[in-house]
């Protein structure tokens, strides 16, 4: 066996993860600690420093917000008990009572207008990641302690579900916190289920139970997540029983686990990964005819996108790459979730029909063409990129896939390096993600974030407006899926799939809830029964 063999390497892990948890002894680990493997990263203790899901999981353990999302995506009451919309620019959020910060100090109004004002006012690029959600608020007052009136520069309906992103923070004795004091110095305050303990950034976070939570104690009364970035170590440290549970388990490890006892949870992820097309440059990188010579832009006719759509065989990248931990994606979000079409379903490739689009579109042998991706960021990856560009030959599209490390693809991407690549993305709801992927890029706006491909639409745009001008329920739901309807139509991506979150756990554990966002928290977790 050579030294730096892979099989070496998980062996080492595995003896790094087990000497990590000797030293507790083991009736005690049993009867107290929560033990959790977690791929997240928690690089800071800022909750309001960067949209990260490693942020917003893990910190949800500490904080809480105005107004969650269950695992439905349904907003239900945190610490806010109640809201309404009083005019069409002003709304009213009645508190929860008798709520304690960690330090003794009593939630009050106060605490969620220095909040919003730490987010839209003081924190700066690269910091400040949740200011979009604040900023279309005018002014926030507190008539009452247990009362927050919000005024917005416009119509928000939907200003509820944007605070169900930030987690409230105590207002200090001056002054606004910053991330480097939140970070080296005195210990996070907030009214969450687990106190703050110790933090090891990007290694170690360490938990205890809030005996005074106001929604009753929890059900462990210690955890430890343990930053284990290898998914063969997180996988390893299970097997072994070092930890309780482990997140984001690859799908070909599923069967092992289970073979040894463990149990599995798994949900469909409340976000897709999809091929993104540049439609706006005449030329593009990568893109020839089949003798080599660069052509004209093929992505500006929808046809050649529709052609390619529909010569994608999404069920060898969901049953064979993903071994059906996935569900084949024909729009943003799982069928089923608000704002979702029921009109959009997956259809088997049609080689034929795609072939005849291509020729009617003036490419009757194809093209060439580099398609680009991160390798290891999303669960299946790398592997699509090779079956996509399987699919694709076989209507005369010559497809060179091109996997980069995560951080060089997107300084690549941002460089306008590609013509045709592989993303992700998630959101709170239907409306965020169309409105940052599919919406023209707007500043002004806030519309585009991510359409890298700047694909534009004045009809879909009006449309999408239209639908974000309504608020939550029935209505707002079909304005949205009409929408998704009509630019789907158009095929400015490529829809893959929505990858299940997986979960793994040991016999300490009774039962795992699976949250779509893919959160990983104690809250989740319950012990098992003896």
């Amino acid at each position: 066996m050579k030294p730096g063999s892979p099989f070496r390497l998980l062996l080492l892990s595995m003896l790094v993860i087990l000497l990590a948890v000797a030293s507790v002894p083991a009736g005690q680990v049993r009867a107290q600690e929560l033990r959790i493997a977690t791929a997240y990263k928690l690089m800071t203790l800022d909750p309001h420093y960067a949209n990260l899901n490693e942020n917003t999981s893990l910190l949800s353990h500490i904080y809480e917000r105005l107004v969650y999302q269950d695992e439905h995506l349904d907003l239900k009451p945190g610490l806010g008990i109640s809201w309404r919309a009083t005019s069409a620019t002003q709304w009213e959020f009645k508190l929860r009572p008798n709520v304690r910060f960690h330090n003794g100090s009593a939630f009050t109004a106060d605490d969620v207008v220095y909040t919003v004002e730490r987010i839209r006012d003081f924190l700066k690029p690269p910091s400040g990641g949740f200011r979009a959600y604040v900023s279309e608020i005018k002014a926030v007052s507190t008539p009452d302690p247990l009362t927050v009136v919000i005024d917005t520069n416009g119509n928000v309906p939907n200003l509820p579900l944007s605070l169900s992103s930030i987690f409230v923070m105590h207002r200090p004795g001056q002054g606004f916190q910053t991330t480097d004091e939140l970070n080296a110095g005195s210990p996070p305050v907030g009214t969450g289920p687990y106190r703050f303990q110790s933090w090891s950034s990007g290694e170690m976070l360490k938990l205890a139970r809030n005996d005074d939570y106001w929604g009753g104690r929890a059900a462990w009364p210690e955890v430890t997540f343990r930053v284990i970035e290898s998914a063969a170590a997180r996988v390893a440290a299970l097997a072994t029983g070092a930890v309780d549970v482990a997140d984001a388990i690859p799908a070909r490890d599923v069967a092992s686990l289970k073979q040894r006892g463990a149990r599995i949870a798994s949900i469909s992820a409340a976000r897709v990964n999809f091929l993104q097309f540049d439609t706006e440059r005449e030329t593009l990188p990568g893109v020839t005819d089949k003798s080599g010579k660069p052509i004209a832009n093929p992505f500006k006719n929808p046809s050649v996108r529709r052609a390619l759509a529909m010569a994608t065989d999404r069920g060898v990248l969901v049953d064979k790459i993903l071994a059906g931990y996935a569900t084949a994606a024909a729009q943003v979000f799982p069928s089923g979730l608000p704002g979702t079409s029921a009109n959009l379903q997956v259809s088997p490739p049609n080689y034929d029909e795609a072939k005849a689009l291509l020729a009617k579109a003036g490419f009757p042998d194809g093209f060439k063409l580099v398609l680009a991706g991160p390798a290891g960021r999303y669960p299946g990856d790398g592997e699509s990129l090779q079956a996509i560009a399987q699919s694709w030959a076989r209507i005369g599209v010559s497809v060179q896939p091109a996997a980069f490390p995560f951080s060089v693809f997107n300084t690549k991407r941002a460089a306008g390096d590609f013509a045709l690549w592989y993303g992700g993305t998630s959101g709170e709801a239907v409306d965020i993600i169309l409105h940052a992927l599919l919406a023209s890029p707007n500043p002004d706006r806030g519309t585009g974030a991510l359409n890298f491909g700047h694909y534009r639409s004045e009809a879909f745009d009006a449309m999408l407006a239209k639908a974000e001008s309504l608020p939550d329920g029935p209505e707002r739901n079909k304005a949205l899926a009409d929408a998704t309807d009509f630019v789907m139509a158009d095929q400015p991506i490529i829809p893959l799939y929505h990858f299940h979150h997986i979960v793994a756990y040991g016999p300490r554990v009774g039962s795992y809830v699976m949250h779509p966002r893919g959160w990983t928290t104690a809250m989740q977790t319950l012990p098992a029964t003896e």
